[in-house]
């Protein structure tokens, strides 16, 4: 545990795949929040030069809860996976409170890698399988994956 898991910067930390939500709904959600003087961490606030995984890394165990947007790209993302792996683990731990969104997504995608879930799947197995060390990333990746669509959420089909 790091000496950021005693303090709290952010009210939200907030895991997102940008190409999909950042200039659309995660640019809403995140405005919204401001406008609430609601404090959250998302990741264009990163420092140019800084080392990424750290500073994602404390931004989660520094945040009250955390808010996952599951979008159909999401898993395409490695930086993304690894969030959640944390996000779940943070949860497990320390009892951080969770809120998925299944922005265009259903959670049955998540919970099983169905679709577009599958494919992104498939092409990370391709890519990296080859070591016992990435094999058992992935093994991780699709359990927080599971875990995560277990827990209950929001669906943007519910405010369409």
């Amino acid at each position: 545990m790091s000496s950021s898991s005693c303090t709290t910067k952010y009210d939200v930390f907030i895991s997102f795949r940008g190409e999909d939500t950042r200039e659309t709904f995660t640019a809403h959600l995140s405005k919204a929040l401001e406008n609430k003087t609601i404090r959250a961490y998302v990741d264009d606030r990163l420092p140019r030069g800084e080392e990424i995984w750290p500073t994602l890394e404390e931004a989660i165990e520094s945040s009250l809860m955390s808010i996952v947007i599951f979008s159909e790209n999401y898993a395409t993302s490695k930086w993304c996976l690894e969030e959640l792996v944390k996000i779940i683990q943070w949860r497990e731990d320390h009892g951080q409170v969770v809120i998925p969104v299944f922005y265009r997504t259903e959670p049955s995608h998540i919970r099983y890698q169905r679709g577009s879930f599958e494919k992104a799947f498939a092409k990370h197995e391709r890519d990296f399988a080859e070591s016992e060390s990435n094999r058992e990333k992935i093994r991780k990746w699709r359990k927080a994956l599971k875990k995560s669509a277990d827990i209950c959420g929001w669906h943007s089909k519910n405010y369409a």
